[in-house]
């Protein structure tokens, strides 16, 4: 069977997969529909919790990311998961003991404040708005690359999907088909990583392989990737940092908060029977999410590995494979760069008309390199891989057979709508229940809940699929934006809502809005505002990075701070909270009993 109908095939059986699951699941009151009627067992909900976590990002662009980056892409393992102990730890038992649907429902009762709530509003949607960019344009890659349809299709057909089993099934049908899609996207992500790795060290688990030799040499096999990229003129792959120590130390903390604070994880542990269950389900999300995170690693290096093998093995120099003389001809590329070629993600330039492909930087420092480079009559690098590739490219790279191939395709898709859906929940529940029940039309029964909630969600559905088609200059690169934004805004909040009894509603409200604005004027003086691309406010600022070298994405934990220090100010100076809501805090704040998950305002 040929790879093209081995893939329709396996991607349509997922397909019919999710659509099956969502028919069986359909949600029936306000309860199934927000929060699964509170009765996921804490094993499943932990699954559901890895798939609603591990978006795009996490299964298409993080390999991508550590292959780029080397040692300094570690940021990125260290920050997502590291986010999740705060999350077991710091908030899911005690939201789950508060007994409410969603974070802004949180705010609002915890700060006695309608204005608190509406504020958590407008935080939630601006940082999954954000997020939910990049998992649309993810499926429109997945889709232009591996179903032979250009991306905006991809995005149309996605839209269709998570309308079917999001908006009927509501938080019931999507936690059991991201079980689903768990199962789908573990399998698409490790059984290519057991396979290379095997050919590459001859070691079947992928974890053990990243430390063992390099097959048909003494070397080890960060060894013999070390040797390569500085060959040509890469930084070296073991030591490369992102930036200062500063930047990296800030990075992690604002993607370690970001995490704890992602309003559509944290709605997961409202969707079990009990607090302790709640602690369980993020301890089970971690072990699930692990097993991906600690192959990612792996999958990095020995992609790196093997495209700079693919390009440089046509010729040996000195006796070494990998040698910077080496290049592969233009011709006789392989099969799997002509198919990226089409998707734009990939790109090749003869610079200097020898009708090779040159892959090396250009830009070095290293004076050796660049020294063979010249005597080459190398005229600079002449391939452009884009990152998100990486893993989904990988399987071609390695020539494994079809089918794994067309689980990869699979396993990328069902990462990207898997978290769509999770942010799409969050956004419907923010619009339906924390604006129109809690704010404008608070006496609406529960049939007319349900159906503002699936109206919301169906234009979220169109909205986001907008914005896949349209990305804003600032969010189409990254989703660290996202967590920053988060970070920023709702983390700080949740926290003091939680363990500072006397933290009163002005505070947490300034607090909210002075980080949200503060990390967004930061971003946009670097990224450009919503669809004025390109456009340069740096000078407002100080230029590039100016405070203290921090990146726009790593700047989320700067934000938070501000949120801290905003909000205690303005409660020194402002009226404590009442004595009913200083003696609510305390009791939610012991670690036994819950209520039933009521959602009441």
């Amino acid at each position: 069977m040929d790879l093209q109908t081995t893939i329709y095939l396996v991607v349509g059986a997922s397909f019919a997969l999710y659509i099956g699951i969502a028919i069986w699941a359909r949600a029936g009151s306000t309860s199934e529909f927000y929060v699964a009627g509170g009765g996921v067992p804490p094993v499943m909900n932990g699954m559901a919790t890895a798939a609603d976590w591990m978006s795009a990002a996490s299964f298409i662009s993080m390999a991508g990311l550590i292959a780029n980056m080397g040692y300094g892409g570690g940021l990125f393992l260290m920050g997502w998961t590291g986010g999740y102990v705060l999350l077991a730890m710091l908030l899911a038992p005690y939201l789950r003991k508060f007994g409410k649907f969603t974070v802004p429902q949180f705010i609002g009762d915890r700060f006695y404040s309608k204005t608190a709530s509406t504020v958590a509003v407008l935080c939630l949607l601006t940082a999954s708005i954000t997020y939910i960019i990049g998992q649309m344009t993810g499926v429109g890659v997945a889709f232009s690359r591996f179903l032979g349809v250009s991306s905006e299709t991809g995005i149309y057909v996605g839209m269709g999907i998570v309308f079917m089993y999001a908006v009927f099934g509501g938080m019931k049908g999507i936690t059991y088909t991201q079980v689903a899609q768990y199962i789908v996207l573990i399998f698409a992500y490790t059984i290519p990583a057991i396979f290379i790795s095997m050919n590459l060290t001859g070691n079947p688990i992928p974890q053990l392989g990243l430390g063992s030799g390099f097959t048909g040499t003494d070397m080890a096999l960060l060894t013999k990737l070390d040797q390569v990229v500085t060959e040509l003129g890469f930084g070296k792959y073991t030591t490369t940092t992102a930036g200062s120590t500063l930047n990296m130390f800030v990075y992690t903390m604002s993607l370690m908060i970001g995490t704890a604070g992602l309003p559509h994880v944290i709605m997961r542990f409202f969707t079990v029977p009990r607090v302790k269950d709640a602690r369980s389900s993020a301890g089970w999300a971690l072990i699930f999410i692990a097993i991906l995170y600690t192959t990612a690693p792996a999958v990095a290096a020995m992609a790196k590995l093997n495209l700079h093998g693919t390009v440089n093995t046509a010729v040996k120099a000195g006796g070494d494979l990998y040698a910077v003389e080496a290049s592969i001809k233009a011709e006789e590329r392989p099969d799997w760069m002509k198919r990226w070629e089409k998707t734009g993600l990939l790109k090749f330039e003869d610079k200097n008309g020898d009708g090779r492909i040159q892959y090396y930087n250009d830009k070095t420092k290293n004076a050796d390199a660049k020294a063979k480079a010249d005597a080459a009559g190398w005229k600079g690098n002449e391939l452009t891989v884009n990152a998100d590739i990486i893993v989904l490219a990988n399987p071609e790279i390695a020539l494994l057979p079809n089918w794994v191939i067309a689980l990869v395709a699979a396993g990328g898709l069902a990462a990207a709508l898997s978290t769509a859906a999770g942010l799409l929940m969050a956004i419907s529940a923010a619009v339906s229940h924390d604006l129109i029940k809690g704010v404008f039309v608070p006496n609406i029964s529960e049939k007319g809940e349900l159906l503002a909630g699936k109206i919301a969600m169906a234009v979220a559905i169109v909205i986001s699929g907008w914005l896949g088609l349209n990305p804003p200059g600032f969010a189409a690169g990254t989703v660290a934006l996202a967590f920053g934004i988060a970070a920023s805004s709702l983390f700080p909040a949740i926290m003091m809502g939680i363990f500072s009894k006397k933290m009163n509603k002005e505070g947490a409200i300034a607090g909210m809005l002075a980080g949200l604005f503060i990390t967004l004027f930061y971003v946009f003086a670097h990224k450009g505002i919503f669809f004025i691309k390109g456009t340069d406010f740096l000078p407002l600022i100080g230029g590039a990075n100016s405070f203290f070298g921090i990146t726009p994405e790593a700047f989320g934990a700067v934000g938070a701070l501000f949120n801290f220090i905003v909000a205690f100010a303005v409660d020194k100076v402002t009226k404590e909270p009442p004595e009913h809501i200083q003696h609510m805090v305390e009791a939610v704040r012991i670690p036994r009993g819950s209520k039933a998950v009521d959602g009441a305002h």
